[in-house]
């Protein structure tokens, strides 16, 4: 009778840990909210106003998009821009103005133009040919207004091979770099533009 007492005794002490350990919440919940929103959620200053739902509740990062444009899709957005960065770095190497016009806002088309000019006039002409196929990552999203903003890190590994009046010369490089693309969502145009770039850390 004693050690039956005993082991029930013993038993009633493990059930009562396991009920302790196997009842709280480790980790993120099916409920609970995802992350994603919260990552890329943007700092917002007091000049922009955040979106806001039916019931008032204030929207910020790749949720207010969603919220203007509810088709946006992040995974077509990053194929894109990832086409758009390739197409952008070979034309800036070989200083092909047409195809940046179309992909660059007016600003970062001036810069662009000034390096591609000073090239020309020192008779220096430039290729670019990637190694592996560039990583695309959204880093923030945001809303101001009717304009939607998306920063984007690429990591990109190519050879560049350059002529002048010094000879040839090739470089591998490795870049790592922050590109803002713009669209007006009032815009039948889909098309997105690059606004700014920024370097990043690898």
């Amino acid at each position: 009778m004693i050690t039956l007492i005993i082991f029930a005794a013993l038993a009633a002490i493990v059930l009562y840990q396991l009920y302790s350990v196997l009842g709280r919440r480790v980790g993120r919940q099916p409920g609970d909210t995802p992350a994603a929103d919260t990552v890329t959620a943007s700092v917002r200053g007091p000049d922009r106003p955040q979106e806001l739902t039916d019931d008032g509740v204030a929207l910020t990062g790749l949720a207010a998009l969603k919220a203007r444009d509810p088709g946006f899709d992040a995974a077509q957005f990053l194929a894109g821009a990832k086409a758009a960065y390739e197409m952008i770095v070979r034309a800036f190497a070989t200083g092909d103005r047409a195809t940046l016009r179309k992909l660059l806002a007016p600003n970062v088309m001036a810069s662009f133009d000034s390096v591609i000019a000073q090239r020309e006039n020192e008779g220096s002409s430039e290729t670019v040919e990637f190694l592996t196929a560039p990583r695309a990552d959204l880093e923030s999203a945001e809303v101001a207004g009717d304009t939607a903003r998306i920063t984007t890190r690429f990591l990109g590994e190519f050879r560049s091979r350059s002529k002048g009046p010094e000879g040839e010369a090739v470089d591998d490089r490795r870049t790592a770099e922050l590109w803002t693309f713009e669209r007006n969502l009032k815009s039948r145009d889909p098309n997105w533009l690059l606004v700014h770039v920024d370097a990043a850390e690898a």
